[in-house]
């Protein structure tokens, strides 16, 4: 049983952790996270304009409308994606320097500022320009992958710009290497492509890998096989967002918002990917093998297993490179958790009020072993339009991981080195020549059961709800947008407590026990791929 803190204890950490199980879910504000270190925090972000740039155009730059969602990180650079949620986003994709902590640095726009077709009206959807990127991720080559939805102002009118793709660049040099462009099969009328993870597991060359992305508003997962350059789409209920978990709940701010499957990331080691859309306590996986088989027959389902549930909503995931513990941070606690889905052991790793207040993104570095770098922002607030401008309202945070050894190392993701093809593959730009320059507590087991319970291993009917559901009522219907599409509608659901409690979801009968790596052997390519019938789509 928690008890109310008092002067007499002396583990802060033990203490957040004991009140993160309350009902209410509110901790103390003065609780801190040992470890959880601000390296770059802003107010509100700004850029390195160029001389000619309208910044005092708010259509062109709006600091207000401005924030992050995505990360990855090098030896000396921090890159960040900031999408156009908004109008204002003058730059989508930008990079700062690493060297100085707790620092607010100018945006350096990235690759350069010819690559933003912001406030344009002569750009080309064929240029190498990017509309707005949500997530970014370094694979083993030192090649940053920068994942462009296309879309303009996606929570206000949501104007499809561009296609989606994909532009990947050398950090070398700062030269885009490869563009990949999706077919149309894959797409759907609104589709929204917010996170990926590249799957190097298998790979033989740099442009050998699987990447597999999230479609958040057409709720699937997106698979391309890159070596064969052919994509396919996956669907599943458990990508969906559940009208039960529409309304979000961070302190004294409630807001709404039907996000499907935007949570993503892959155990290397298990072969396992995990996901989870915002409006959900749910998360799932899937095996890498079952992703990598192909368009599914007709009628036949994606194996989809549940892996447990949460306390509240939440974005931010990623592996622990030490013992595969998974990593989450729920949305309601303020807080950065880890759950080993073999023992069912649960740590609170970070809790902090004011510094976790959204985490969109979570990130290891191979410059770093055993250290997380996380995006936090007040995504609430810039959605309810309550911003605060004299507060930081966008931080990355650094949190070493437990069980971390001086000198350890992470497993390397190959066991060989890659090598990038001699020859520019089909969907390469190598030929372009372009260059740009970069100028802890262990919990108990009822303590389990009421913050993340796994139905392999204890009873799936014992999560608790994170809060009471009630419409927030700051949905603008009249705006254009396929967010509006999905929230609109005669009435909200019943709550849950109006419910039979022990009426099960059909989410909740995808129970399986732990992942048998050595059962889940890889398909054997389909052959031919001969045309685009076979669900197969050359790009």
């Amino acid at each position: 049983m928690c008890l109310k803190p008092t002067l007499a204890m002396h583990s802060i950490l033990a203490t957040a952790l004991c009140l993160l199980l309350w009902s209410d879910g509110r901790l103390p504000v003065d609780a801190q996270a040992p470890g959880l270190q601000v390296v770059k925090h802003w107010k509100l972000l700004g850029y390195n304009f160029e001389s000619n740039a309208r910044a005092s155009d708010p259509q062109f730059y709006n600091p207000e409308n401005v924030l992050i969602t995505g990360i990855a990180v090098t030896e000396d650079r921090i890159f960040i994606a900031t999408p156009k949620l908004f109008s204002g986003v003058s730059s989508t994709v930008n990079w700062v320097s690493k060297a100085q902590i707790g620092d607010s640095p100018t945006l350096q726009a990235y690759p350069d500022w010819s690559f933003s077709n912001t406030a344009r009206s002569n750009f080309n959807c064929s240029d190498l320009i990017l509309t707005s990127v949500y997530r970014l991720r370094i694979d083993s080559c030192n090649r940053l992958w920068l994942l462009d939805a296309g879309i303009s102002r996606s929570l206000e009118d949501y104007e499809i710009t561009c296609p989606p793709k994909i532009l990947v660049v050398d950090l070398n040099t700062d030269r885009v290497v490869r563009r990949i462009d999706f077919p149309p099969e894959v797409l759907r009328g609104e589709t929204l492509f917010t996170n990926m993870v590249i799957d190097e597991t298998t790979a033989k060359s740099c442009d050998d890998v699987f990447v597999y992305i999230t479609d958040t508003v057409e709720p699937g997962i997106i698979v391309y096989d890159s070596g064969k350059d052919v994509t396919w789409r996956h669907s599943h209920p458990a990508m969906y967002p559940d009208p039960d978990f529409a309304q979000s709940e961070i302190h004294n701010d409630r807001f709404v918002l039907m996000d499907g499957v935007v949570g993503l990331t892959f155990d290397e080691r298990k072969g396992v990917v995990y996901f989870q859309p915002l409006a959900t306590d749910r998360v799932f996986s899937v095996h890498k093998n079952v992703l990598r088989g192909g368009p599914l027959p007709s009628g036949q389902m994606l194996d989809v297993k549940l892996v447990g549930k949460k306390s509240s909503q939440g974005i931010g995931l990623t592996v622990s490179p030490f013992d595969s513990s998974l990593i989450f941070s729920p949305l309601t606690e303020t807080a950065i958790a880890s759950w080993n889905p073999s023992n069912n052991q649960q740590s609170v790793l970070a809790h902090d009020r004011d510094k976790l207040q959204f985490v969109a993104d979570m990130t290891t570095t191979r410059a770093e072993p055993g250290v997380i770098y996380a995006i936090s922002s007040k995504f609430h607030r810039f959605f309810l339009k309550n911003l605060n401008p004299n507060e930081y309202n966008n931080r990355i945070l650094r949190l070493e991981l437990p069980h971390a050894k001086p000198g350890a190392s992470k497993r390397p993701l190959l066991g060989h080195p890659l090598t990038l093809t001699t020859a520019p593959a089909h969907n390469s730009l190598l030929h372009y020549n372009l260059y740009n320059t970069h100028v802890h507590a262990q919990s108990t087991s009822n303590a389990l059961q009421t913050y993340f319970t796994s139905p392999a291993l204890t009873t799936p009917l014992t999560t608790k709800t994170p809060y009471k559901f009630e419409n927030a009522g700051i949905v603008n219907y009249g705006l254009r947008n396929p967010f509006t599409a999905l929230n609109q509608g005669e009435a909200f659901p019943p709550t849950k407590a109006t419910r039979d409690n022990y009426q099960r979801s059909y989410l909740d009968t995808l129970v399986g026990g732990p992942v048998n790596t050595a059962a889940a052997t890889a398909p054997a390519a389909p052959t031919p791929y001969s045309n685009r019938h076979s669900g197969y789509y050359y790009h």
